[in-house]
């Protein structure tokens, strides 16, 4: 008769055998779909095991013991072995050999000049794009009327949507806002020319949008159109929402149903003030200008939305697109701003996509990007998978590394912004960010339908962490977007609504809303692909209400970290936990399988001798409370 040690180690001898024989570098061996757990964040390893790999690479093969294990015959053991029904989940995981221990530092009492994170940098952006609006969180049954998606409005409380951004976008800049005011039967359909020529029935327009915020407990964000109206349809629109009653436009919100200014106001400053948007990407969409045209045009705009009652507009002007920073300084320099500086944000958009694979250049003039279309015979660039799902290593590292690109962006233009504005009273607005990839086959074209795997998470989880820590520049950010296009945080088929690990990203780091950014320093170690190295780790901390709270995310999707961090300005005494991660680098939320990522506690965390442990697992991001 076998003991059950005998058994379990028999059982990783066999795993060994069969990881080494394959000669494959796996990164998971599961069965039946058994979801696996990280060795990290479970203590009881029954067996551990070097495995011989390629390259002159080992790995580390961890055997859980989920049940009591009674093992009569070797065929047992190894029926066992090959079923492991609840009893053994098998990683082959981290490389032994190159194991990172990393160190930092974190101190829990905020500096004199300590900075709050604003809750608006994990705010949201919905366009009337694709499904994004329509069958997103505007809906009906066949034929039926339209209404508010109460499922979807529900999830978006869960994570505090501190602000929405609204209509666009390329949207913003030929839309009409009177055509989608008034009895529904009698608006003015729309043609969506930017995006999937699909007919609209404007059915959503002012109201129901206010209506969303109202919902949402959200604050408003609405872009005005400069590319093709006028300041006067402007200005109406902004009397329109704000006006407290007799102008003609007030009277006209009236008549529609609605007799007080809308909400979505919000307190900045001790002042009442609404975010609006002077065009959208006026460079490109929104009107094809340069920095001086645009600055022209943002100042006739801005001069006549005036003051509501006790209301003020707080301007978000266009900003540069990537790295652009001829644009940034040139609206600096001639937008004039004067004491207007106080309530300006500008508008920076960068979106993270797979452009060359690690350790290649760029693709050089003459040659095409990855996935972009063939032109006249020219060379080819390098190429890369360019779908949400079904990627490999050289992808996710490609991704992951482009989305820390943000950091870079930031600060640059930060630094053109304090030339300017030295006391940093202007707003960095990151209005459009996140993942930009093929959209999912059989979808509608222009729709930019993708899915969202645990990449995407991680790459949120990067981009908060560079925000966080850029928090006395970086006053909101908006992702793109809400529901069912691009880094979504709600995918939608039918009657059908899933949460996607975006979701469960911003979820997690609610704990930073408001919160005290506090100093935090780390080695983040390095993970290299082909020669090329980008850090392995990001991390942010902040205290609210008396806690501290620490986020922190693994790039690596293959090898786990063990941060270190010395406790400095607290006496934490508690620390729990919870984690995103899942099987394989594209793990995602299906509508057959909704739950199959999603955030679950997390025990790889210990404070001792005034140190916080953190055993970080690969493609991970973990959210951590100390008390």
């Amino acid at each position: 008769m076998l003991t059950p040690v005998d058994g379990i180690q028999m059982a990783a001898r066999m795993v060994v055998a069969a990881v080494a024989g394959g000669g494959a570098r796996a990164a998971q061996l599961t069965s039946h779909g058994n979801s696996v757990r990280s060795w990290r964040s479970v203590s009881d390893v029954a067996h551990r095991a070097v495995v011989p790999g390629t390259g002159g690479k080992s790995h580390s093969v961890a055997v859980f013991l989920h049940s009591p294990l009674t093992f009569h015959t070797t065929s047992e053991v190894r029926m066992r072995a090959r079923l492991t029904i609840g009893m053994l989940a098998v990683l082959a995981a981290v490389p032994a050999a190159s194991a990172q221990t990393l160190a930092g530092s974190l101190n829990g009492a905020p500096p004199a000049d300590s900075v709050v994170i604003s809750r608006y940098i994990y705010g949201h952006f919905a366009e009337m794009l694709g499904r994004d609006i329509y069958d997103g969180v505007w809906y009906r049954e066949g034929n039926g009327p339209w209404h508010l998606r109460q499922e979807v409005v529900a999830a978006l409380k869960k994570i505090k949507v501190p602000v929405l951004r609204w209509p666009g976008g390329c949207f913003a800049d030929y839309y009409h806002w009177k055509d989608a005011i008034g009895p529904q039967a009698q608006r003015a359909p729309i043609v969506n020319s930017s995006w999937g020529g699909v007919v609209e029935d404007n059915s959503f327009g002012t109201h129901e949008y206010f209506e969303l915020v109202k919902a949402l407990g959200t604050e408003a964000f609405v872009v005005g159109n400069v590319g093709s109206g006028t300041v006067q349809e402007m200005v109406d629109w902004w009397d329109y929402i704000n006006h407290p009653g007799g102008s003609p436009m007030a009277n006209l919100r009236k008549a529609n149903g609605q007799a007080e200014p809308f909400g979505g106001t919000s307190l900045i400053g001790g002042r009442k003030l609404m975010f609006w948007g002077v065009g959208n990407e006026s460079w490109g969409c929104g009107g094809r200008m340069t920095a001086p045209e645009y600055a022209t045009e943002y100042r006739r705009h801005a001069e006549y939305l005036r003051n509501m009652g006790d209301r003020a507009p707080f301007f978000i002007a266009t900003g540069p697109n990537g790295a652009d920073t001829t644009w940034m300084a040139g609206f600096l320099a001639n937008a004039r701003l004067g004491g207007r500086a106080a309530n300006l944000g500008i508008d920076l958009h960068y979106y993270t996509r797979p452009n060359r694979a690690p350790g290649q250049p760029l693709p050089q003039q003459g040659q095409r990007p990855a996935g972009a279309p063939a032109q006249g015979g020219a060379a080819q660039g390098p190429q890369l998978i360019q779908a949400a799902t079904g990627f490999g290593e050289n992808e996710w590292f490609a991704i992951v590394r482009n989305a820390l690109r943000i950091d870079e962006l930031v600060t640059m233009h930060s630094a053109i912004m304090d030339r300017y504005d030295p006391q940093k009273r202007i707003w960095l607005v990151v209005g459009e960010w996140g993942t930009w990839y093929s959209q999912e086959p059989g979808s509608h074209p222009g729709f930019l339908y993708q899915q969202n795997s645990l990449r995407d998470a991680v790459v949120a989880a990067i981009h908060f962490d560079v925000f966080n820590k850029h928090a006395d520049r970086v006053r909101m950010a908006n992702i793109a977007q809400t529901i069912n296009v691009l880094q979504a945080m709600i995918l939608t088929e039918g009657p059908k609504v899933i949460l996607t690990p975006t979701y469960h990203v911003f979820e997690m780091y609610t704990v930073h809303h408001d919160a005290t950014l506090l100093p935090i320093t780390y080695d983040a170690g390095g993970y290299t692909v082909n020669g090329e190295t980008i850090p392995a780790i990001t991390a942010s901390a902040s205290r609210k209400d008396g806690l501290v709270h620490v986020t922190m995310a693994n790039l690596d999707p293959n090898q786990g970290r063990t941060v270190t961090v010395a406790l400095q300005g607290t006496r934490a005494t508690k620390v729990s936990g919870r984690i995103l991660t899942g099987a394989t680098m594209d793990a995602h939320n299906t509508f057959d399988k909704p739950n199959t990522i999603q955030p679950v506690p997390f025990n790889g965390a210990q404070l001792a001798g005034g140190n916080l442990t953190v055993q970080l697992p690969a493609k991970s991001v973990i959210v951590l409370e100390l008390q």
